[in-house]
């Protein structure tokens, strides 16, 4: 029995699980690239792996590597977000001296309690 729908739809899935493979495969790429705690021989080797065999290869390094490479992401991310707040402090001309005379304002018209202006004063005295 033929079902030309079905056959679609087939077709279809199949094309969004290879889009999702490519991303997966250029992720693994960058992670190799972005990765510190490898040598270049390392990572000439990884590469040479996805390029020779790419199934295989990016099954194992999900396996080998996974954990590794997503607390690399996030400390990616938290690198950006703290190059971040440093360019609007020095665009807002608001360094640790602005950021403590606005919490002591905001304390002082109640917006804050002791105990929330003494977290927050410890939080930007530690960055």
């Amino acid at each position: 029995m033929n079902h030309p729908l079905l056959n679609v739809f087939l077709m279809i899935m199949w094309f969004f699980i290879w889009i999702m493979w490519l991303f997966l495969l250029f992720r693994i790429v960058f992670d190799v690239f972005r990765s510190h705690d490898m040598g270049g021989w390392a990572k000439a080797l990884w590469i040479l792996f996805l390029i020779v065999l790419p199934f295989l290869g990016v099954l194992v390094y999900l396996v080998v590597r996974g954990r590794g490479m997503s607390e690399r992401t996030a400390q990616e991310i938290e690198r950006r977000e703290h190059v971040h707040r440093e360019i609007l402090k020095g665009t807002l001309g608001l360094g640790t001296t602005g950021e403590l005379n606005q919490l002591a304002e905001m304390k002082n018209r109640g917006d804050l309690t002791q105990e929330e202006f003494e977290r927050a004063k410890a939080r930007i005295l530690s960055t």
